[in-house]
């Protein structure tokens, strides 16, 4: 019987395997250096408005701080020529957008990506400890491509003092500035995908002829979605539209938020819509799959 061959018994067949696993190697090596580069360029490649709308000192303080730490990742366009063609846009409530007057706003200031900036400090108080001071910084960034709220991102600092707060927070504009420009990677690599396309029919007017003998989807019981935590706090007022695609069964297809306001109100809308037991949309008593679109009004009402 012909005895096992040790790797030592054959030095050349010990070479080969060697310099496989060397190339094996380099090949891993070469492809983890073009994925980087890749998405260093990516990133580099997008033009983004840094904007403060609200036009008062403390914003645009902050927001000169974000463009000196995230120009370095992104290209910064032009702060007063992007506030004057901001500003050009008739928005009803800048943080509060539509898909619409999103895609609006980042077109006619020309960028691919736009950050909307609003600071703010405050007094606080609790049972559990003496009052404190608050210094925050909300950065709304939005794509201009789909007019989509790709990240919304919440800095808060707490101090015993309102001075040492603002001052921790404009310490943390590096960390938050390299936060920005991953989240403005992964909405590109996201675009790069191929859409999920499903025809779909959308509700018609109540009096066009596409109407007749046509019956909307609608829930079975209606689940309110709760209002934040987070946006009590910060007493947020804002409305919340949502486009939901039911199928024939009655069953949710896919969601998309085409009004939106951050601070975690987007996710408790989806969250409601799709635990909602759907009746199907029915055209002259046949089932067939509909795109309905739902608005929530969201207001702080204070407990007693």
């Amino acid at each position: 019987m012909r005895s096992p061959v040790s790797i030592t018994d054959n030095p050349g067949k010990l070479i080969e395997q060697r310099d496989r696993i060397n190339l094996t190697r380099y090949r891993i090596v070469i492809a983890c250096f073009v994925c980087v580069f890749f998405i260093a360029t990516n990133v580099a490649a997008q033009r983004v408005a840094i904007i403060a709308p609200q036009k008062n000192a403390p914003d645009a303080a902050y927001s000169e701080l974000l463009i000196q730490n995230l120009g370095t990742s992104v290209r910064i366009l032009d702060s007063s020529q992007s506030d004057t063609a901001f500003r050009s846009v008739n928005i009803r409530d800048v943080f509060n957008m539509g898909l619409d007057e999103a895609k609006a706003a980042g077109n006619v200031m020309g960028c691919d990506y736009f950050v909307l900036i609003r600071t703010g400090e405050q007094r606080r108080s609790s049972f559990s400890r003496s009052d404190y001071y608050e210094a925050f910084a909300v950065h709304y960034v939005v794509s201009t491509r789909t007019g989509e709220l790709v990240s919304w991102l919440l800095k808060s600092f707490e101090a015993d003092d309102q001075i040492k707060a603002n001052r921790i927070l404009a310490d943390s504009v590096s960390d938050t500035g390299k936060e920005i420009a991953n989240e403005i990677n992964l909405a590109v690599l996201a675009g790069r995908r191929a859409p999920h396309d499903i025809k779909i029919e959308e509700v018609p007017l109540a009096d066009s002829p596409a109407a007749t003998n046509l019956k909307a989807p609608i829930p079975y019981r209606r689940i309110k979605p709760d209002y934040t935590s987070i946006a009590f706090l910060y007493d947020v007022r804002a409305t919340i539209d949502i486009e939901a695609d039911v199928d024939l069964d009655g069953r949710i297809l896919a969601t998309r938020i085409v009004r939106w306001a951050g601070y975690g109100l987007e996710e408790s809308v989806e969250r409601a819509v799709r635990s909602m037991n759907w009746r199907p949309a029915m055209r002259a008593g046949k089932p067939l799959p509909m795109r309905v679109l739902l608005r929530y009004n969201f207001t702080k009402v204070d407990k007693d």
